[in-house]
């Protein structure tokens, strides 16, 4: 059997956590969550980005190392719920170019994050999940995390901005784009059995294998 390694992507609210969950259940693969019930900066970074974007930075992109190297143990294939990429590419671009990351913070975390992606395997395959910011507002609400009432409908298009950005010049393996606005995989089966549809179609089409 092939070993694969399947990446989530996509902004705050679409749905990566809930499609975790259902191909880790529908596909037998091994789960690995992003971390944010854990992250011990993430109220204190929504209530003041300035003061503390650069510390709940630097959580995610050790955790997310950490869950790169257990995965690579992993002997079946994998499914992780947003990736090493997004963290650096889109939410720390974000916060420097808002002005909530400093130039000496960003420069440390950037050469951090560039050997970091450099060391780590790349994904099988890269699912990214695209939705509207109306469609991510409504599904934030809909969890009710306490923390995330604060996300304005402005930081989540800057984020939707920077999302597209870095996909279209994504080249280190093949992307598969979802459109999240039409779906509701949680639950409607259907459009579930869709979304693995087209994963497998991509699978193949790459001739992955995913050793």
């Amino acid at each position: 059997m092939s070993k694969y390694f399947i990446a989530l992507a996509g902004n705050i609210g679409v749905g990566k956590s809930t499609l975790t969950g259902l191909l880790s259940r529908e596909m037998g693969w091994q789960a690995f969550y992003e971390a944010v019930d854990d992250n011990p900066y993430l109220a204190d970074f929504y209530r003041d980005m300035r003061a503390w974007g650069f510390h709940s930075q630097i959580f995610f992109l050790s955790r997310r190392l950490r869950h790169h190297c257990q995965l690579s143990r992993q002997p079946g294939s994998v499914v992780q719920d947003r990736t090493v990429y997004e963290d650096a590419e889109v939410f720390a671009r974000n916060l420097y170019r808002q002005g909530y990351l400093g130039e000496r913070d960003y420069a440390c975390y950037r050469e951090l994050y560039e050997t970091v992606r450099d060391l780590v395997p790349p994904p099988t395959l890269l699912v990214y999940l695209r939705a509207s910011v109306e469609t991510l507002l409504e599904r934030i609400a809909r969890r009710g995390r306490d923390f995330e009432r604060r996300i304005s409908p402005e930081y989540l298009r800057q984020l939707n901005a920077l999302y597209e950005e870095w996909i279209a010049g994504f080249s280190l393996c093949p992307v598969l784009i979802i459109p999240a606005d039409e779906l509701d995989f949680a639950h409607e089966g259907e459009h579930l059995r869709w979304v693995i549809a087209r994963i497998r179609d991509k699978l193949r089409a790459s001739g992955s294998d995913g050793r």
